[in-house]
């Protein structure tokens, strides 16, 4: 019967379908599986996931019994718990050495990081995965960012080496060019640092507004810094600087976290030198507007009128406004900036939460990705970062 309905109506019956269903679908006839792998169909269908309100997950990394894994939960009142993630069979035996770059538009970057060179984009709604070649960068002193060009309709992976002390150089995956090549564009006159305080984790850019944030900083001679935000554009491929709120900019470089604030805007927490723990929480209300930083939660005050232990940590925001918590347990929790109420969530993990990111499931990889169900470590992808324009 398939065959007597139009294409534009199967694409309207198809695209209003969850992930699940649509990928069954294909074993209807080859007609149907020829449409819903082509690329305008798997691009019609994740738009229509992004205008559902109800499709909007939270991707999490926690201990649940023991056992370390990454969970997706609805992002509603109570945070339910939608379902847990099977890693690729190919990497399985990595996975705790694994840190999630990011998540976009259903695809999850991940990188190896004993190995910084070594990464994968993940569909695990269709279980479907890419593993990426290794650019020719001389050092592992990385710091990676994962976003979506809008532009090209592609998915990107920047990393930014510092090669000796004072060299960065930057490079950038497209995998729709399923390459590799070397950002020719100036790097702004900053210094960067490629570790987490904390965990000793690979920094990672926060992906908001078509750009990749993180911070840089000027001078270190007796510990006087003037740390900025250093940006790149992901489809002019320029770098440029926002400013930080006059109280952060001499901050320790590593006393910062640049996060993503709602839809189009960042957040940076600033963590306290001497006990390690964060105290204030910045949100930019209006994007690139310096004057419109706001402080919105002095979490040391916050932690004393809670009755928390110690001081919550910011993990993040969701898409109601809210903030995600880490607070004493460890647990999940959630705080209302406008009536200043915070909701435990039931969340709990053995140790720390290490990772939380916006999902959404979509075909991403559909029709170009390897079975994450197969063990395949085959990769024709090609590496342009050593050519003439990566000297």
């Amino acid at each position: 019967m398939s065959e007597y309905l139009p294409v534009e109506v199967m694409v309207e019956i198809l695209r209003r379908l969850p992930v699940e269903s649509v990928v069954k679908c294909r074993s209807v006839c080859k007609r149907w599986n020829s449409l819903i792998t082509n690329p305008s169909f798997i691009s019609t269908h994740l738009q229509t996931s992004l205008s559902k309100p109800h499709n909007q997950l939270l991707l999490l990394r926690y201990s649940k019994n023991d056992k370390e894994s990454l969970f997706l939960h609805f992002d509603n009142d109570d945070c339910d718990e939608f379902k847990q993630l099977h890693f690729p069979l190919a990497f399985n035996n990595y996975f705790p050495f694994f840190q999630v770059v990011g998540s976009c538009n259903g695809l999850v970057c991940l990188h190896h990081y004993p190995d910084l060179l070594d990464s994968i984009f993940w569909n695990p709604s269709i279980q479907k995965y890419i593993e990426l070649p290794k650019p020719s960068i001389s050092c592992y002193n990385l710091v990676f960012g994962f976003g979506f060009d809008s532009r090209t309709n592609d998915h990107k992976l920047l990393k930014v080496a510092l090669e000796g002390k004072t060299s960065i150089k930057a490079y950038l995956f497209s995998l729709n060019e399923n390459s590799w090549k070397r950002v020719t564009a100036s790097f702004p006159q900053y210094a960067m640092e490629t570790q987490s305080w904390t965990t000793g984790a690979s920094q990672i850019a926060t992906f908001v507004n078509g750009a990749f944030h993180w911070v840089g900083y000027q001078g270190e001679q007796g510990f006087r810094y003037r740390c900025m935000i250093l940006g790149f554009d992901i489809s002019t491929e320029q770098f440029f600087v926002l400013s930080l709120p006059e109280s952060l900019i001499g901050c320790f470089p590593l006393q910062l976290l640049i996060m993503k604030y709602e839809e189009s805007s960042i957040a940076v927490v600033k963590t306290d030198w001497e006990d390690d723990e964060q105290d204030y929480l910045w949100v930019m209300k209006k994007y690139g507007v310096v004057g419109s930083w706001a402080k919105v939660l002095p979490l040391a005050d916050h932690s004393d009128q809670s009755g928390f232990e110690r001081s919550p940590t910011v993990l993040g925001f969701r898409k109601n406004g809210e903030v995600l918590l880490e607070v004493i347990g460890p647990e999940l929790a959630s705080y209302d900036l406008n009536h200043q109420q915070v909701k435990h969530l039931g969340i709990r993990s053995k140790y720390e939460f290490t990772s939380v990111h916006s999902y959404v499931e979509s075909l991403v990889l559909l029709d170009k990705g390897v079975d994450a169900g197969c063990v395949s470590y085959a990769n024709h992808a090609n590496d342009d970062s050593s050519g003439s324009d990566a000297s």
